[in-house]
């Protein structure tokens, strides 16, 4: 595994002469007066290897502090492997963490962006590399962070094989970070999920989300904190915490329900649901056609879905673009398997309910608003 503290630029090189001959040598600037500092790097990857650890698979090969990270692919068990990746971040739900200082979920968010991207198409997580930009290299928080995204990674499966902490002085304040990550998956060709295999008649299975998950926070802040100016530290009756803890709940990650799901189940698609709600990921996977028509009367949306709206009079159709509203991924199924899907999810503790079902587009329709449609009113929002 690789994870090493690198700077904004490569000029740490070392020189055999000074411009100015008046100045010897040594006596210049240092990289740590740049504001780099090496042995805090150091000191963080010693930190991360008890997180890392947990996350390993017999596949891994090598250990922390090499160039490169090595996963030797299943033998044996696929006879035409397709290998799926998948990037993301967290956005700005990072600033509610930097707020209230606190770093030890948003490391799971992270992996559950990109982990439930892959098996959406069917693929197991196998390994997943962070990269992590910050103004100053903190070991202790820096190691917190890590130790979230290996928590995702052994929620998940994956294992957590390498990374990069890199330091900005001047770009980015002393206290700030930002997340990345990417993941690399598995799945064999003749299983690979998508709008190709969705027929008339199936069924459409709802998973519910643990609350936001990583997607809509500019909109949150700007209407809970900067219009409504509410406290991040302030306890919500309705939430039975604080706003912030509310809004600092990670993801759930789906990752190894789906791929139970679809080994026992015909499962013929998965969305994924993250910035552009319910209605327009489920239209990615449904085909020309047909339309996915969705029952709003079989959920209601937690209470902070309703803080928002409210506080920031967000009109419904907004709050739908911009957010999950409850449901954090979706199970385009067989009908025949709707029962035996839903006893699945219940003993994997997974709330789940038939959110709606795939049908022959009306009226000669086209385009992606025809293929998923929302339809009806939330018992309660």
């Amino acid at each position: 595994m690789t994870n090493n503290v690198t700077s904004d630029h490569n000029t740490d090189r070392v020189k055999t002469k000074h411009p100015d001959a008046s100045h010897p040598i040594g006596s210049g600037p240092t990289y740590a007066g740049a504001g780099v500092s090496i042995a805090a790097g150091d000191a963080a990857v010693e930190l991360m290897k008890k997180h890392t650890a947990r996350t390993h698979r017999p596949e891994v090969l090598g250990g922390l502090g090499g160039f490169a990270s090595l996963f030797r692919l299943p033998a044996g068990r696929y006879k035409d492997p397709i290998l799926a990746s998948s990037s993301d971040g967290v956005g700005t739900k990072i600033a509610i963490a930097q707020e209230m200082d606190i770093h030890d979920t948003i490391g799971i968010d992270l992996v559950a962006m990109v982990v439930d991207d892959l098996v959406a198409c069917g693929a197991e997580p196998l390994f997943l590399q962070d990269y992590i930009a910050c103004g100053k290299v903190n070991p202790e928080k820096i190691a917190t962070i890590v130790g979230g995204i290996a928590e995702g990674c052994v929620r998940s499966g994956t294992a957590l094989v390498g990374g990069e902490t890199a330091e900005h002085p001047g770009l980015m304040a002393a206290d700030d970070y930002d997340l990345a990550s990417t993941a690399v998956g598995i799945v064999e060709a003749e299983d690979i999920l998508g709008a190709e295999k969705v027929r008339e008649g199936d069924v459409v299975i709802a998973l519910a989300s643990s609350g936001v998950h990583s997607n809509g926070y500019s909109m949150i802040r700007h209407v809970l904190l900067d219009i409504a100016r509410l406290p991040l530290d302030g306890h919500v009756e309705e939430f039975g915490r604080t706003l912030g803890e509310e809004l600092l709940e990670p993801c759930r990650i789906y990752a190894l329900d789906c791929l139970a799901l679809a080994r026992d189940t015909d499962v013929h698609a998965y969305a994924h649901i993250t910035g552009g709600g319910l209605a327009g990921n489920l239209a990615r996977v449904i085909p020309e056609g047909l339309t996915a028509r969705l029952d709003r009367r079989t959920w209601s949306p937690a209470p902070v879905f309703g803080f928002v709206r409210g506080y920031g009079r967000v009109e419904r159709a907004e709050m739908e673009h911009a957010f999950n509203m409850g449901v954090g991924m979706v199970a385009v199924i067989n009908e025949a398997d709707v029962d035996l899907a839903l006893a699945i999810l219940t003993a994997r503790h997974v709330p789940a309910w038939v959110i709606g079902s795939v049908e022959k587009t009306v009226d000669g329709a086209t385009g992606v608003d025809a293929r998923a449609i929302l339809q009806g009113d939330h018992p309660r929002f």
